[in-house]
């Protein structure tokens, strides 16, 4: 691997900025100094004042490898994710075939090991009937395990109470959560069919799915995590209600967690009649009061990461009428312009962006030497420049072709990103000779 020296930086790690020198060789950081002299890299970039941050670790991510190539793949939304600032990515079990057996593991791992130009890990799957391989798992092989409490594709909703108990008390590893509850989902939806008729508009979507419905689900998890001793994280909180089931203190005092996502922090209710179906999704974005709600709780310890959750579908699939489109954003591509935009306001301050988004993912998932500016840990790098990025006139490289940030214009852009020590994105152009590595879990 080439050597990187990135001159005249703004790091930002472990709650403090500072001005810096960072000096990259055989894919690891191995030198960060006020000034780095006397050293002949193969590649120096003088940052002039950009702010140099540890790459976003996406807990949650759709790539739709295998089963949707329209939709996705390894190699177009791993390509997007670097230019997002996005350098490593768990992938979630509902693809075609669902990640339910070890076979579907391994073959994930040999399609992201030829076309991820980011790192990559996966979350196992859940069905009513794979509970003996959930429970044989081992740790280090996986990301988390997932289980659907809430409508889902194929078998993968879990929401029979035996099952529930079981998974609860044989997990192995972290095990992660989609809280809705679906039979008040489906009693919304009668409700509001029987009111207005079959030609709901997309905001019925947060009315149908609504805060009692995603209450009702993540506090029953909450609640078999303690009495099982689980380590739980519940992914994607939508509402202000959620919040009081999760502890203010430190990850480490902690065993059950939650994600919040960037979709939930920057849109709200009042987007939905000009976004409409671009921005359904699930569990739905709801009431400006609860996106306050999550952005306050993220300058606690009660919010613990920030994901995107990206899940990409056709333009042609989200044009259809409300009950017809598909559930999902694409999201990773604009990923830390977006968030950075709650820096800009004022809302976060830099340093707890980089926890929510670096330190703290690696910390709750177990990966070691990434996820933090130190000596020795892999260069997964970010440089970020106080430039306008105007979205509508950069190229969307999600295979979908379409991305709710339409019409957006960021106030920060990703110049560069390093993955594993190797240049991914640069001069506005994914490198594609940049190969991403496996993520390992020490648990």
């Amino acid at each position: 691997m080439s050597s990187v020296l990135i001159r005249n930086a703004r790091l930002v790690n472990e709650g403090r900025e500072f001005d810096g020198d960072l000096l990259v060789s055989h894919g690891r950081i191995v030198k960060i100094a006020r000034s780095i002299e006397g050293e002949n890299a193969t590649l120096e970039i003088d940052a002039n004042g950009q702010w140099l941050l540890p790459g976003m670790i996406d807990d949650q991510v759709h790539f739709r490898e295998p089963g949707s190539p329209d939709n996705g793949s390894f190699h177009t939304e791993s390509r997007a994710a670097v230019a997002g600032g996005i350098t490593s990515f768990m992938d979630m079990p509902n693809t075609r075939p669902a990640t339910l057996t070890l076979e579907a593991l391994a073959d994930k791992k040999r399609r992201a090991a030829i076309n991820s130009v980011a790192n990559y890990g996966f979350h196992f799957g859940v069905s009513q009937d794979n509970l003996d391989t959930v429970a044989a798992l081992n740790p280090c092989e996986v990301a988390g395990v997932k289980v659907f409490m809430g409508a889902s594709t194929g078998n993968l909703l879990v929401d029979d109470p035996q099952i529930l108990e079981r998974l609860f008390a044989e997990v192995p590893t972290i095990l992660l959560a989609h809280c809705e509850h679906t039979p008040s989902i489906d009693a919304n939806a009668a409700e509001l069919h029987e009111r207005f008729g079959e030609h709901l508009p997309a905001d019925a979507h947060a009315l149908i799915r609504n805060a009692e419905t995603c209450y009702r689900s993540s506090s029953l998890a909450v609640d078999l995590a303690r009495r099982h001793g689980t380590r739980l994280h519940v992914l994607h909180l939508t509402t202000a209600r959620e919040l009081a089931l999760f502890e203010d203190k430190p990850l480490a005092q902690k065993r059950i967690t939650a994600e919040v996502c960037l979709h939930h922090l920057l849109f709200d209710d009042r987007d939905y009649p000009a976004l409409g179906n671009l921005i359904k999704c699930n569990p739905a974005i709801k009431q400006q009061h609860d996106r306050d709600a999550l952005r306050e709780a993220l300058l606690s310890n009660r919010l613990d990461v920030i994901g995107s959750d990206h899940a990409p579908h056709t333009w042609a699939e989200k044009q259809r009428p409300y009950a017809q489109a598909p559930s999902g954003l694409p999201l990773v591509q604009h990923a830390l312009p977006a968030l950075l935009e709650l820096v800009a306001d004022g809302v976060l301050p830099m340093t707890t962006l980089v926890a929510k988004t670096s330190h703290r993912v690696a910390d709750l998932f177990a990966i070691p030497d990434r996820g933090y500016l130190r000596e020795g840990y892999w260069a997964d790098l970010v440089l970020v420049e106080a430039q306008p990025l105007d979205v509508s006139r950069q190229p969307i490289l999600s295979q979908c072709g379409w991305t709710p940030f339409a019409g957006r214009r960021f106030r920060h852009r990703v110049s560069t990103t390093l993955v594993s020590g190797q240049v991914a994105w640069h001069d506005n152009r994914v490198h594609d000779g940049c190969q991403g590595l496996p993520l390992r879990f020490m648990r």
